[in-house]
């Protein structure tokens, strides 16, 4: 069964609306543990919109289970990473316009500069992972340029209208799997997944973890943090792959 990542970026989002220092997202990071999550992801945008210093700070000194970093490839950011030392990285566009992250890392257009971030950030013991799209050229890309693994963004899944977008969004989520396997990367999955269609996902076999965060957080406020990972654990667990027997 794939790992929960639990994104708690719109936690601090709601902090930030009122610039004060509640909701604290460390604090649900705490609570997101307690349900189950194995991972614990928070992306440090250059513009600072949710998610600060601190809080990247709190988080490394307090999380006890895998903590990812969602980063631009900027030098600043990568600056800090470095630094900080999660326990991954993971690489992903980063458009001030953008209301949250869309599509997915550009690593064949921006090889050489995603390169020398990569290599940076191995070379301080962090494990490095790209948010791309299911294509086979940014799979490959991915794979020349280092990475440990990749994060295929499910949006064409998510967003898709009607059940013959919805298997084609599929198929390529399967195909990227297997290619991303054939390079000896590790493969996870994010964005747009809710309680609502994260079945069809979970099923596909491959995927070691998948990152959750918006539908997450919303849950948590009529049930709590700890609760609604729970429910997100669950559908996991029912929803997922099968082992074959031999």
């Amino acid at each position: 069964m794939a790992h929960l990542g639990v994104n708690i970026d719109h936690v601090a989002t709601v902090r930030q609306a009122r610039r004060t220092d509640e909701p604290d997202p460390v604090w649900a990071a705490a609570e997101a543990e307690l349900g189950g999550a194995e991972c614990i992801t928070f992306h440090l945008r250059e513009d600072r919109r949710h998610v600060n210093d601190r809080d990247a700070r709190v988080l490394k000194e307090t999380t006890s289970v895998k903590l990812n970093m969602e980063m631009a490839i900027a030098k600043e950011v990568v600056d800090i990473a470095v630094d900080l030392k999660p326990t991954q990285a993971t690489l992903v566009p980063e458009r001030r316009e953008e209301l949250t992250t869309e599509g997915g890392l550009d690593v064949v257009g921006l090889k050489d500069r995603v390169e020398v971030a990569v290599a940076r950030l191995k070379e301080a013991g962090i494990v490095v992972s790209a948010f791309i799209e299911p294509l086979p050229e940014q799979i490959e890309a991915s794979a020349d340029v280092g990475f440990d693994a990749i994060e295929l963004w499910t949006g064409g899944y998510a967003h898709a209208k009607g059940e013959s977008e919805t298997e084609a969004a599929l198929m390529r989520l399967t195909m990227g799997i297997k290619a991303g396997h054939a390079r000896g990367l590790e493969v996870h999955g994010g964005h747009g997944l809710t309680y609502r269609n994260v079945s069809r996902v979970a099923c596909l076999h491959g995927f070691s973890e998948f990152n959750i965060g918006h539908s997450i957080v919303s849950r948590s406020v009529f049930v709590g943090m700890r609760e609604a990972v729970r429910e997100m654990k669950a559908l996991l667990v029912r929803h997922g792959p099968r082992e074959s027997v031999s």
